[in-house]
């Protein structure tokens, strides 16, 4: 029994190590962007430096993960597609751009060089700089996408691990909300959930989470029964540890593997999620950019072939984005099938 103690601590101190690195980086990319994008106003003059850490953070995150998959071209190209825009994200405010929501020509063709003025993708129909948009759009869409994700995922994994744990009447509780939240269709949980709360990005969080926390819940459960059996759940109770850390630090972290799987899928989901719902009117509002708000302002004026750019463009962005979710998800998924 002392063996299997240690083996589980040892275990537990090599999980903790690359997933403190991991966290610290993820943390130096995401709060400042976060920040810089829910609260840029209140930063005031210390906006235009809040972002600064964030950039080699981008880099050595992009570094590690290139490292530690590079067996799975798969998931090589996909973190290439999502550390792309996170670095564009973060960077975007230090590029030499035009202001994306200033008027200045009207409809100019990709490439056209108007008043001293270069548009390399072109301009809208109120003379905005389509590259520019298109490129601080990627902030909004990945600070609004991640958050909810994140947010949806801390409480399906909490309610998850306490079903699937504690079992019993907690059991019963948890499973019965998800049924009911489970059985609105998706796209009516996030209508009802905007037309109650009303129109912001922290709504979007509160919708997201409704209807994508209770299929994490069912996910968790399922892998924290299997798992509650085991010699190192065993040895952690012995040892008198409470159930929150038993859950916490024993079960976690030995399911995190297809909960990393998940997230990743989960991730393309929202994106796709909020990109619709900005197009229906009931997102992200203007006049900040944002891609599916571009690709809603976009589509009566792209019927016409020669102004298609307006619409190709966020269209192309929110594609690529997604996609690098999805083939991430599915590298990860391959490796783990190899071990």
């Amino acid at each position: 029994m002392n063996a299997l103690i240690q083996q589980t601590r040892e275990h537990r101190r090599s999980w903790m190590t690359p997933a403190q690195l991991i966290g610290a980086l993820l943390l130096i990319v995401w709060v400042p962007l976060m920040a810089y994008v829910m609260f840029h106003q209140a930063l005031g003059i210390a906006a235009p430096y809040v972002l600064l850490p964030s950039v080699p953070a981008v880099l050595a995150l992009y570094v590690m993960a290139i490292y530690h998959w590079r067996e799975s071209w798969v998931a090589v190209l996909g973190v290439t597609l999502v550390c792309f825009w996170l670095l564009v994200a973060v960077t975007v405010p230090y590029l030499p751009l035009l202001d994306p929501n200033k008027p200045l020509v009207p409809l100019a063709l990709p490439g056209a060089l108007k008043h001293g003025m270069s548009f390399m993708l072109g301009s809208d129909m109120r003379g905005r700089d389509v590259l520019s948009r298109t490129l601080w759009g990627c902030q909004r869409v990945l600070v609004w996408g991640i958050t909810a994700t994140s947010v949806a995922y801390v409480v399906g994994v909490g309610l998850g691990l306490i079903g699937g744990y504690l079992s019993g009447w907690w059991d019963e509780a948890v499973t019965f909300v998800g049924n009911v939240l489970l059985s609105f269709p998706v796209m009516v949980l996030f209508i009802l959930v905007l037309n109650v709360l009303g129109q912001s990005g922290f709504n979007i969080i509160i919708a997201v989470t409704f209807s994508s926390a209770p299929i994490i819940m069912r996910i968790v459960r399922g892998l924290a029964m299997q798992e509650k059996s085991r010699d190192y759940i065993q040895a952690a109770q012995t040892r008198g540890e409470s159930a929150l850390w038993i859950m916490v630090m024993e079960l976690l972290p030995n399911i995190r593997g297809p909960l990393i799987v998940d997230a990743c899928l989960r991730l393309g989901y929202t994106t796709v999620a909020i990109t619709t719902l900005t197009f229906l009117g009931l997102g992200l509002q203007p006049p900040d950019p944002d891609w599916g708000l571009m690709i809603k302002e976009a589509a009566p004026v792209a019927l016409l072939w020669k102004y298609s750019y307006m619409l190709l463009v966020p269209s192309l962005a929110v594609t690529s984005l997604i996609l690098g979710f999805n083939l991430t998800a599915d590298g990860l998924r391959e490796m783990s099938q190899r071990d």
